[in-house]
């Protein structure tokens, strides 16, 4: 944690949350439609009853919730001392942290970040961008570069 918090970036899961919260918009819209034909179940009882609508929105309420969670939260923090990596589950137990003095190359696709720790590049770590937003993805792989090449 810095003290100054003013001199770090911070990049969420904000790519993954998008797509929970598609998710919990389907899962609202089969709600809606559960429960709306439940008023026509007197006409036709194979029709299925409106309590089927709860399921869902518990569901839906669920992936809002999560979809929330993963754009608060930090995925990576580019910080004066390295780079804080949170995993999605538990992230407060298995954070992990590289030294920039640790990192010699960094190698960047549109998918994949690449830390190496050495000049050979046998040893490193590998980083997925895809829970970052695409539009963010190039100042994170311009920050990370930037820092290592110091």
């Amino acid at each position: 944690m810095v003290s100054e918090p003013q001199k770090e970036l911070r990049f969420t899961r904000s790519g993954q949350a998008a797509l929970f919260c598609v998710l919990g918009a389907v899962l609202v819209g089969i709600a809606v439609t559960l429960a709306a034909t439940g008023y026509y179940r007197f006409r036709n009882p194979a029709v299925p009853h409106s309590a089927w609508a709860a399921p869902f929105v518990v569901l839906a309420v669920a992936t809002f919730w999560l979809a929330r969670h993963l754009t608060r939260h930090a995925y990576l923090i580019l910080t004066p001392m390295g780079l804080e990596i949170f995993p999605f589950y538990r992230p407060s137990k298995g954070m992990q942290m590289v030294l920039w003095q640790e990192i010699s190359a960094v190698d960047a696709d549109k998918n994949w970040l690449s830390l190496h720790f050495n000049n050979e590049k046998t040893a490193g770590m590998h980083l997925s961008m895809g829970p970052v937003r695409k539009k963010l993805r190039p100042l994170l792989v311009k920050a990370v570069t930037g820092r290592v090449n110091l």
